[in-house]
């Protein structure tokens, strides 16, 4: 079988919901992240590409109907360049790239694009259709933003919990106070704010719509001003807008080859896909999947816990990633290093191609050799990802 490698990642800014991107279509969106990156690799002839892998978590508005198919199309791709969305709700992103590096791996194409999409604003609501024609009362549109909607009656209620109120749960059962959960928060912003000071960011994001900055970070965020926030799910809770990822609009792009597109691509590759897991749980519990999902694809990389010079773990509640943290027993200072989505933002679809991309260029500015990326999913899954950097077609440390 053949190794999948990364060879370039790109991304929109991420918009704040009702920000800068609101006006912008997901499907344009996707398309701006799929130019972005087909600009990083320019002496490769899109043709070449075997197939669009694309993530999105909604698609109940302008993302209908195979949002990565349209974005190909709009991004001026060849028709004859297939594409497929994928929906595993947060996780689509990262399941997307997952998908992509089989594809590569069986040998059923040599060069695939990857990525996701949403545009939590502009998700739309929902009608649902009558058991039966011209019914006399009235009916509620139903919000596609976040969340539970139209749920099936013969749920369990304990599953369909708010994913709120599920990681107040979580905090609970792991008695992980308030002071630890707000102090990670700050944290988040404050390197995230370092990070794009820095110029980290300069090279993975691309502007779009006059954004040129990720729109959600607060520079001077501290666990005093977030102690003073009110609770969201609770009033005796201890999650707040501000210790919790924020609704969000963006895009994210991959491009995955194996060691023989590299001429092809015009460009050595950044890192190999090394191991994979995907991992399920009660729904209610989501928050903590991505515990083992990390476990299991370290086994399949061939490492452990000791071998990770850098952890990319999507911040969807800060209770959520310090549990993941204190699980797998890593060293908190190799966690998001450069921020995380409470900062930066989490536009579901995209998330997976943001971490996996910030992942690889942290294992380059720090000459690590492994890293992980991780992700918990509503329902009561994770995702996670092992990647193996490579400089100058090497791996690092070999």
């Amino acid at each position: 079988m053949n190794d999948a490698y990364l060879y370039a990642a790109v991304r929109t800014p991420f918009g704040r919901f009702n920000g800068a991107l609101a006006a912008v279509r997901p499907d344009d969106l996707a398309a701006a992240a799929i130019r972005g990156l087909l600009e990083r690799a320019p002496g490769l002839d899109p043709a070449e590409v075997g197939e669009v892998v694309w993530g999105n978590a909604n698609g109940a508005g302008e993302d209908n109907r195979n949002v990565g198919r349209m974005a190909a199309l709009l991004a001026g791709m060849p028709v004859t360049v297939p594409a497929t969305t994928v929906n595993r709700l947060c996780g689509s992103g990262l399941d997307a790239a997952i998908a992509a590096s089989r594809t590569l791996e069986c040998g059923d194409a040599e060069i695939v694009l990857a990525g996701g999409v949403e545009s939590m604003t502009r998700a739309p609501w929902v009608l649902p259709k009558p058991d039966r024609a011209f019914p006399a009362g009235d009916t509620a549109a139903v919000s596609t933003t976040l969340g539970w909607r139209l749920v099936n009656p013969a749920m369990p209620r304990e599953w369909t919990a708010s994913l709120g109120e599920c990681n107040e749960q979580l905090r609970e059962r792991l008695d992980i106070p308030r002071e630890r959960q707000d102090a990670f928060a700050a944290r988040s912003h404050r390197l995230a704010a370092r990070a794009w000071d820095d110029g980290f960011y300069d090279e993975l994001v691309l502007p779009v719509a006059g954004l040129t900055r990720d729109e959600g970070i607060r520079p001077g965020t501290d666990p005093a001003k977030l102690a003073a926030l009110k609770p969201s799910f609770r009033p005796d809770g201890t999650i707040t807008a501000g210790n919790a990822s924020p609704l969000s609009d963006g895009a994210s792009a991959l491009l995955l080859g194996t060691a023989a597109a590299a001429d092809r691509i015009g460009r050595a590759p950044l890192a190999r896909i090394a191991g994979r897991a995907a991992h399920a749980v009660a729904p209610q519990e989501f928050g903590y999947a991505p515990v083992e999902a990390a476990e299991k694809a370290l086994r399949r990389a061939g490492i452990g816990w000791s071998d990770v010079g850098a952890v990319e773990l999507n911040e969807a509640f800060a209770v959520q990633a310090l549990a993941c943290t204190d699980a797998w027993g890593v060293d908190p200072e190799l966690v998001n290093t450069r921020g995380g989505a409470i900062a930066l933002g989490h536009p579901l679809g995209a998330s997976g191609g943001r971490l996996l991309g910030t992942l690889a260029a942290v294992l380059r500015e720090r000459r690590a050799r492994w890293g992980v990326a991780a992700i918990c999913i509503g329902v009561g899954q994770a995702l996670a990802v092992v990647i193996e950097n490579v400089i100058d077609g090497t791996e690092v440390g070999r």
